[in-house]
C-alpha cells in the first residue's frame, strides 16, 4: 500500500548526512519575527539555488535550463531570532502553452500578499526588454521588493554591477541592492540578514524541524528530472515530465515506480538511450540522491511513455502538480 504523502521534515535529510547541526542553548531573542518570502527572476536566474542555499537543504532541482523549476516551492527556515517562509517560483517568460500559463499564474499568485518578494537577476546577462517585464511585475504588486544580484562569481569585471544597479534603480524603488553568488554562497548570510530586518514580529508558523511542504514523492518525481534535464539536449527537456506511479515503504527499503512522459517517439528514445544506457544513468543518480535526502535504501523502477501535447491537458497537468498528485496515470 502506497505511504502517505507527508512533508519533508529537516530530521529526514539531517539524518542522510545532509547537514550536521550541533545543539547550543542560547538565550531566547527578545523579539522573534517571521513572514512570507517569494524568490522571483527570469530563467536561469538563480532562484532555486538561492533556495537551496537559504534553507540549507536541497528542495528544488537545479540545471541549466530555462523554466526548470514548474511550480511553486516553499521552503522554510528557522533560527532563533525568527522563521521564514520561502516561496521558489517558475522563471518569468512569456506563456506560449496550457502549461507555461500555469506556471505564470504560480508566479502571479506568489505575489500576493508577501513581506518581502526577492527578484533575482543574472549579474552576467545584459539588461533586456524582458527585464524590465520582470521588474514591472513585481513594481505592480506593491510589496516591498529586494534586487539581489547573482552569479557574481562568474564576472571577471565587478564594475558592471553599479551601471547594472542604477539601470533598476531607474525602473522601481527596491528597499535593498546586493550581488550574491548563490552556487559559491557568496554575500547569503547578509541576504539573510537583510531579509529578517524585513519581517513583522510574527509567530512560528510551522515546526522548527518543518522545512518543506512538499511530500517525499514530489521530491523523487523532479530528482528523477533533474538528472534527465542534465543528460538530454534539444527539445527533450522541456517534453520530460515524471510521475510516481508507486510508494511502497517497509523498514529497510522504498520501493518507488516513476514513468516519464515525453511528447514524441523520438523524444523516448533519446531518454532511453542507446541500449537503456541513458535512461539507467539517470535511474543510477537520482536513487543515488534519493538514498542521500531520505536516509533510506531504494529500489528505483523507471518506465517511459509517449503522450502526445501533454503540455496542453488539463487533467495530465493536474496529475504533474504535487498539490492534486494521484501518483497514477491519469487519462
Amino acid at each position: 500500500m502506497a505511504a502517505q504523502a507527508r512533508p519533508t521534515r529537516r530530521t529526514d535529510l539531517e539524518s542522510a548526512g545532509m547537514r550536521e547541526e550541533v545543539s547550543v542553548p542560547t538565550p531566547a531573542p527578545a523579539r522573534f519575527v517571521s513572514g512570507f518570502v517569494s524568490i522571483l527572476g527570469r530563467p536561469n536566474a538563480g532562484k532555486s539555488t538561492l533556495l537551496n542555499q537559504l534553507t540549507g537543504t536541497k528542495l528544488a532541482i537545479v540545471a541549466d535550463k530555462p523554466q526548470t523549476t514548474r511550480t511553486t516551492i516553499q521552503g522554510v527556515l528557522t533560527e532563533p531570532e525568527g522563521q521564514v517562509v520561502f516561496l521558489d517560483t517558475p522563471g518569468i517568460h512569456h506563456a506560449d502553452s496550457a502549461y507555461n500559463r500555469r506556471m505564470m499564474e504560480a508566479v502571479k499568485a506568489a505575489l500576493d500578499q508577501r513581506d518581502l518578494l526577492i527578484l533575482v537577476v543574472d549579474a552576467t546577462v545584459p539588461f533586456s526588454r524582458a527585464d524590465r517585464q520582470a521588474v514591472d511585475l513585481v513594481a505592480r504588486a506593491g510589496a516591498p521588493t529586494m534586487l539581489v544580484l547573482n552569479k557574481i562569481d562568474l564576472l571577471k569585471n565587478k564594475s558592471v554591477l553599479l551601471p547594472l544597479i542604477a539601470q533598476y534603480r531607474s525602473l522601481h524603488d527596491f528597499t535593498d541592492y546586493l550581488p550574491v553568488s548563490a552556487k559559491k554562497g557568496e554575500s547569503l548570510d547578509k541576504l539573510r540578514q537583510i531579509i529578517f530586518t524585513h519581517l513583522p514580529e510574527g509567530p512560528l508558523y510551522f515546526p522548527e524541524d518543518h522545512i518543506t511542504d512538499q511530500p517525499e514523492r514530489f521530491l523523487a518525481a523532479e530528482l528523477v528530472r533533474e538528472k534527465l534535464l542534465h543528460l538530454t539536449r534539444h527539445e527533450v527537456p522541456h517534453a520530460i515530465a515524471v510521475i510516481i506511479d508507486q510508494w511502497q515503504e517497509t523498514p529497510r527499503l522504498t520501493r518507488i515506480v516513476a514513468t516519464i512522459y515525453v511528447e514524441k517517439d523520438g523524444q523516448k528514445a533519446i531518454v532511453i538511450g542507446a541500449g537503456g544506457s541513458v535512461l539507467k544513468s539517470a535511474g543510477t543518480l537520482a536513487r543515488e540522491e534519493m538514498e542521500r535526502l531520505f536516509g533510506v535504501k531504494i529500489f528505483l523502477q523507471l518506465n517511459v511513455k509517449v503522450r502526445a501535447a501533454w503540455r496542453e491537458n488539463p487533467v495530465f497537468l493536474n496529475a504533474l502538480d504535487w498539490r492534486t498528485m494521484a501518483g497514477t496515470d491519469e487519462t
